[in-house]
């Protein structure tokens, strides 16, 4: 059968969603990210810059295009309070008591409510669940319910297929009109394949041709390295392992620290022993293995072309970016979902009943 499902993505980052439902044979209706480095290496991953900021789309109805899927790994905001008052809603959308106004997750409910597509995959970091004693779960749950949608969240470690450990929240829901039960969508979340895709012997570059290429461009400075020596042996004195971590020889099954946006400050979370030399920071071409990304994302990184950012934004977005491989899994579970149970059709005959 001829695959015609499409899907927007939002909160977009540098695109990880969107090669993902790609590779499934999906095609992007409308991306959006406010970050303008991010949106330079969106463009060049992807040919097209997203759209800006999604709080400029004031009429859903009419600049959202319809959609089959909407994907979202949405920043995570307090809902501190059960409600705005009218001066700061601007009497917009669906009133002025609503718990997540003011919120990020706000606009990806409205969307939801206003487009109703087929199935949602949002992505957030596991906290979610105790963020704000649960209060911030239990009002997105809520939400989604009320707009129309049954689904199931699970935290998974992307370790199993990627040599980072990396745990997130996600969530995968179906319009609940569409007899989609819950045993349905909780088989949709992947196992781990048996082997890792991605071994950390076969990311990091060998010392002799980082040498030759980089020098000691990626070693961490000697003030850095005080600085993160001092840190760690405090930590220590007060019975805790915080501090860096340090990946030394053999690689072969060790996993590290979870990449974060603050990598580019000093790589304490994933710093690189060299022998006889301060340990080194990854590269941005070893960060964007270290998520998973398709090989067709390395010549940005590698010197092929030109790399689109600076390497401070490159690890930003790679730190802020999902580990793809855990992604494309999902998103080809769920589209052989769609797929096999004609949802696309039974969505067009009742546009069309609608329509009469």
């Amino acid at each position: 059968m001829e695959n015609n499902l499409n899907f927007i993505d939002l909160y977009a980052g540098i695109g990880g969603f969107r090669f993902a439902f790609e590779a499934s044979g999906g095609i992007c209706k409308f991306s959006s990210e406010w970050d303008k480095y991010s949106q330079l290496t969106y463009r060049a991953f992807h040919g097209e810059t997203p759209f800006g900021d999604i709080h400029l789309v004031t009429d859903i109805k009419n600049q959202i295009p319809d959609h089959n899927i909407l994907a979202a790994g949405f920043p995570c905001q307090p809902f501190s309070l059960a409600g705005v008052s009218k001066k700061n809603s601007l009497g917009r959308l669906h009133g002025f008591d609503d718990p997540t106004q003011g919120t990020e997750f706000f606009k990806i409910k409205e969307i939801l409510r206003i487009k109703q597509p087929v199935a949602f995959l949002l992505e957030n970091v596991k906290n979610l669940k105790s963020h704000d004693e649960g209060n911030t779960y239990r009002i997105i749950t809520e939400s989604l319910e009320n707009v129309g949608y049954i689904f199931e969240t699970k935290i998974i470690d992307a370790s199993k297929w990627v040599p980072q450990h990396r745990e997130r929240i996600f969530f995968i829901g179906f319009r609940n009109d569409l007899g989609i039960s819950k045993k349905d969508i909780q088989n949709l979340f992947p196992e781990p394949p048996k082997e890792r895709i991605y071994e950390l012997e076969n990311i990091l570059i060998p010392e002799s041709e980082l040498q030759n290429k980089f020098g000691e461009k990626y070693t961490v400075g000697p003030g850095t390295w005080d600085t993160l020596l001092r840190h760690k042996k405090v930590h220590a004195e007060k019975g805790n392992g915080f501090g860096y971590g340090l990946i030394s020889k053999p690689y072969s099954g060790k996993v590290t620290r979870t990449i974060s946006a603050r990598y580019h400050k000093d790589g304490a979370e994933i710093l690189i022993e060299q022998k006889g030399r301060r340990p080194r920071r990854l590269t941005p071409l070893e960060a964007c293995k270290i998520q998973g990304f398709p090989e067709e994302c390395y010549k940005f990184f590698d010197g092929s072309v030109s790399q689109p950012v600076s390497d401070t934004q490159a690890y930003r977005q790679f730190g802020n970016s999902v580990a793809y491989p855990v992604i494309e899994a999902i998103a080809s579970n769920m589209t052989e979902l769609i797929n096999s149970k004609n949802l696309l059709i039974d969505e067009l005959v009742e546009i069309n009943k609608t329509a009469v």
